[in-house]
């Protein structure tokens, strides 16, 4: 008798035939699901982006909006240029990754092959400049400086050129009206990188890979208004990438024009004045020495006195922002960021931080009036001031006897400042002030002229400088005392120079008690030496106060943003953060002060033909004393109309090296011959511009333009 079922089947064979048909049912089921999950529940988001792959975008960059000076002429505008451009994309696409196309690329351009593949390598921390740091999705431009035959020769030999193209492309100029350069306050632009595209797009003002973006100056400041919105032109295409026909189009919408404060003529003279003070510096010899004047930097400012507009800065060294135009070569981006550079990039009217020496004075006095000494009151200026064994000397060690605050300023007696510098430290407790005890009151009066902040310019990277009060000691040695005590510990060798003794000496010291304010730090302090640091924009905010009566405004470059059509017009108002830390009275009385050093004091030599009847002159001098360097120049000045201040690095005395380049700049403006007479057809601008440039209907500006002539006149004026 048989044990085998009817079926024929063994028990095993059924098992397996089972197991088969859950396998089957189970994938038929995950092919089910993942057919609906597709076509029903994500179904209209792969239908998108489907169709998304029979379209095909080409992005349309905007004019960018042109820059103009306060009279409407053009300082930052676009003009077309043949661009011969490569798409890393197709090149990729390339057995030997495009290295035979660019080859030809570079014999028809005259260029080296090692030019043209730098161009188009991408950037990262590791590449030198030229590399391309935009987005790899977009055409890298190779030249923006392509001849017409170059491009012709590109555009009809296509079969040897994929994934280049040679276009008519508008990109953007700096044309430096009557030789101007404004570089640091124009700024420059540079490609868009994918981590700012990413950054910027939950922002009102998002970017795309095609955009070109500001760097520095106003470019940066006013990136969103000057960029535009590009546009988009989307093909249909079939497999082939063939054109079927055109989707839709967003047409681009040219950016915002932005008026600056900036007059390009007055630009133009306090650049090459200051280049021409620094150049003269470098030829006269430092008595402390014994060596010629370096003179390696410079900055200064014109500013409008009651609103804080700035019609002039300049910053030297200085470059031109065309070299950016189009990708910077490796040998200009190393003049612009090497050791040997000395920074030009640097905008040192609002990052050039120093001491201001006794330009400082004015606000040592305002605070010591503050403290309660009288401003009218009489103070001994000796020839020296004397700190135990250590003496201060008076400037050339000049003594005046009893003097007043305003002749301590006039004729700028250190000896009247010290004195007050080391009675308020032992007002305030000397070294171990009781908690809440010290007033600090010269310290206080340095933060209410906005020092130690900074002033809220429209330009970026704006540094705050530094006022050293008690606090900042205090933290200062928490974040310096371990260096400090590890160097106290280093032998130095008996034959070490004088030098080396001293700043081991000094290490010792400030790791045992450098978080304490001692009577020489606020004696210095008082004369605007030590660890003061200032920029000459705080410096020209803080006399345009004086000037003004005690308002402190916001400086700005930006003018109005107007519309492209003009229709829409934003005008940038002066804004007033503030009044100076001084009485109505005390205010008049620094004023006229400063009168009396142009008229009889220390600046009054440069200006003894002066018309100061018809327009009052007010000014202070400043020579700092920087460890380890030459003296440091400074001048600030003003008029009811301008306040100018100018500095520079290593040069001598502020009257003696700057006074002559400030003179001259005055002279422009207001139209003052050698003689001390006006006249008004050569002054250029003898009030500040208030009105706007004309603006036609059509949004275009009208420019108000002056003979070259005229302002090659006073700019190449020489030092009398």
């Amino acid at each position: 008798m048989s044990n085998i079922p009817e079926t024929g089947r063994t028990p095993r064979v059924t098992i397996r035939l089972i197991a088969i048909q859950i396998l089957v049912f189970s994938l038929l089921l995950t092919l089910g699901g993942r057919l609906w999950y597709l076509q029903i529940r994500n179904g209209e988001e792969y239908e998108k982006e489907a169709a998304g792959n029979h379209v095909q975008q080409v992005v349309q960059p905007a004019p960018r909006g042109t820059i103009y000076d306060a009279r409407g002429v053009p300082i930052a505008d676009n003009e077309t240029r043949l661009v011969v451009s490569a798409s890393r994309t197709e090149l990729l696409k390339m057995d030997d990754d495009g290295e035979a196309v660019l080859d030809r690329v570079a014999d028809v351009l005259g260029m080296t092959e090692e030019e043209v593949a730098h161009k188009v390598r991408l950037c990262n921390n590791e590449t030198p400049q030229p590399c391309w740091n935009g987005s790899p999705y977009q055409p890298i431009p190779i030249t923006d400086e392509a001849t017409t035959q170059q491009a012709l020769t590109i555009r009809e030999r296509g079969e040897d050129f994929p994934g280049i193209t040679a276009e008519p492309t508008a990109v953007r100029r700096y044309p430096g009206p009557y030789g101007s350069g404004t570089a640091q306050v124009l700024g420059y632009l540079s490609p868009v990188t994918d981590a700012e595209v990413e950054e910027a797009k939950d922002t009102g003002s998002p970017l795309l890979r095609s955009d070109q973006i500001g760097r520095n100056g106003v470019e940066r400041s006013y990136d969103s208004a000057l960029r535009g919105d590009a546009g988009v032109l989307r093909y249909e295409v079939d497999k082939l990438g063939r054109v079927l026909g055109m989707a839709d189009s967003d047409e681009p919408v040219a950016g915002a024009s932005l008026v600056t404060s900036i007059d390009s003529r007055v630009q133009a003279i306090t650049e090459k004045q200051l280049d021409l003070a620094m150049k003269t510096a470098r030829t006269e010899m430092d008595p402390v020495t014994g060596r010629p004047y370096e003179a390696d930097a410079g900055a200064a400012v014109v500013m409008e006195s009651r609103t804080g507009r700035i019609v002039a800065m300049a910053s030297l060294p200085d470059y031109d922002p065309n070299a950016w135009v189009g990708g910077i070569g490796a040998k200009e981006y190393a003049a612009l960021t090497g050791k040997d550079s000395n920074y030009p990039l640097l905008n040192r009217a609002i990052q050039g931080q120093s001491a201001p020496g006794s330009i400082f004075k004015v606000v040592s006095s305002a605070g010591a009036v503050n403290a309660g000494y009288p401003f009218d009151g009489s103070y001994n200026c000796s020839s020296s001031y004397s700190l135990g064994s250590h003496t201060f000397k008076n400037f050339e060690s000049t003594g005046y006897g009893p003097i007043s605050l305003g002749k301590a300023l006039e004729v700028s007696c250190n000896t009247v400042f010290y004195a007050l510098g080391h009675q308020e430290w032992r007002k305030d407790g000397g070294l171990d002030p009781e908690k809440g005890e010290a007033n600090e009151h010269l310290y206080q009066a340095a933060k209410g002229f906005g020092l130690g902040s900074t002033t809220g310019i429209d330009l970026p990277n704006e540094v705050p400088g530094r006022i050293p009060d008690r606090q900042w000691k205090r933290d200062y040695w928490e974040a310096n005392k371990d260096s400090w005590c590890k160097q106290a510990e280093a032998d130095v060798a008996d034959d070490a120079d004088a030098a080396e003794k001293y700043v081991a000496k000094l290490a010792r010291e400030n790791c045992l008690e450098g978080m304490k304010l001692r009577a020489g730090d606020s004696i210095i302090y008082a004369i605007g030496q030590g660890d003061t640091l200032v920029t000459p924009i705080q410096m020209a905010t803080a006399y345009a106060a004086i000037s003004n009566g005690g308002t402190l405004y916001e400086p700005t470059v930006g003018k109005a943003v107007i519309s492209p059509d003009g229709s829409d017009i934003k005008e940038i108002e002066p804004t007033a953060h503030g009044r100076l830390p001084a009485s109505k009275q005390t205010v008049r009385q620094l004023d006229q002060a400063l009168r009396g050093v142009a008229t009889g004091g220390t600046a009054s030599w440069r200006f003894t033909t002066w018309p100061h009847q018809e327009i009052p002159m007010h000014a202070k001098t400043g020579t700092a004393q920087v460890y380890g360097k030459q003296t440091t120049s400074w001048l600030a000045t003003y008029t009811d109309d301008y306040t100018i201040v100018m500095t520079i690095s290593q040069a001598g005395t502020g009257s003696g090296a700057s006074g002559p380049a400030v003179r001259n700049i005055y002279d422009a403006l207001y139209g003052v011959q050698e003689d001390g007479s006006i006249d008004r057809a050569t002054a250029l601008l003898p009030e500040p511009q208030k009105d706007l440039p004309k603006i036609n209907a059509d949004g275009t500006i009208e420019a108000q333009r002056t003979k070259a002539a005229l302002v090659k006149t006073w700019r190449d004026a020489e030092f009398s």
